[in-house]
This record gives C-alpha cells, sequence and structure tokens, in this order.
C-alpha cells in the first residue's frame, strides 16, 4: 500500500485537518496518510482529531518548515 502524502502548507485551521479527514475516509484501515502544515494550530488540531476519531497519529515531525504528521487509518 503506498503512503499517501496531503500538502496542506499555506492552509489555515480548519482545512488540513478537513482535508485529512475527506482523504482518509475513503481508505482501508492499516493505511497511513503523511500530512505536511504549517498551520500552528494544526499542533493541537491534528492529535485532537485523532483522538476523536481513533486514528493513530504516529509521528510528529519537523520538516522544512513545516510540520508533518503521520496517520495511520484505525477499523
Amino acid at each position: 500500500m503506498d503512503m499517501i502524502e496531503i500538502d496542506a502548507r499555506g492552509l489555515l485551521c480548519p482545512l488540513p485537518v478537513l482535508k485529512l479527514a475527506k482523504r482518509i475516509k475513503s481508505l482501508e484501515a492499516g493505511a497511513q496518510v503523511r500530512l505536511l502544515a504549517d498551520d500552528p494550530a494544526a499542533v493541537v488540531d491534528v492529535p485532537h482529531y485523532c483522538t476523536e476519531t481513533g486514528h493513530e497519529l504516529v509521528s510528529v515531525t519537523n520538516g522544512a518548515g513545516c510540520q508533518v504528521y503521520l496517520v495511520r487509518k484505525s477499523v
């Protein structure tokens, strides 16, 4: 299964999470999505989204001027 990447750089809250939610909905359980976001609110919004939906926030790292969120879809 290929890694899905969403480039949400330049988008402000709530757009990064909305793009993630829309894309992850069509994926199979266990699929992973890499979300790139530079919105400061994403640091709170993405983990909160994962907690609320049951998806696993695998990692959060800093990339070139953005945060990189790796999210695994739950069942």
